[in-house]
């Protein structure tokens, strides 16, 4: 049994790290499963809704930084924050179920990872 777990890891292991995507299974933050991560944006579905969820995005980036953009009818915000872009995307799934994906990069197009957890973490956090 063991010899057939370790080839499926290792294979696992390697197709994670060729396309770059992180999915983690966990905790209920926001009542939220499921989280994808990849090198510069983190995403999960919510059962918050949209207009709760919009206006809550809008309150920590308004917070943490400047809005250069915001179109609540594409549910697109950007912003600059801690000397990167951050794009937060809205998108409704259903009346009660959103999907919210925070991406961050740097001026020099490098991925900000941390930022965008940190950014996506506060959202949540305040949506409850």
């Amino acid at each position: 049994m063991k010899k057939k777990i370790i080839p499926f890891v290792f294979i696992l292991f390697v197709i994670v790290n060729l396309y770059g995507c992180w999915f983690i299974v966990g905790g209920a933050v926001g009542a939220a499963g499921t989280y994808v991560m990849g090198k510069d944006s983190i995403q999960t579905e919510t059962d918050r809704p949209y207009d709760l969820l919009w206006n809550t995005t809008l309150k920590v980036t308004r917070i943490s930084g400047t809005i250069t953009k915001e179109d609540s009818l594409h549910g697109l915000i950007e912003a600059n924050i801690e000397n990167s872009h951050v794009w937060i995307r809205l998108i409704r799934l259903t009346r009660a179920t959103t999907r919210l994906r925070v991406s961050a990069r740097t001026r020099m197009h490098l991925p900000n990872l941390s930022l965008a957890q940190k950014i996506f973490s506060k959202i949540l956090e305040e949506a409850r």
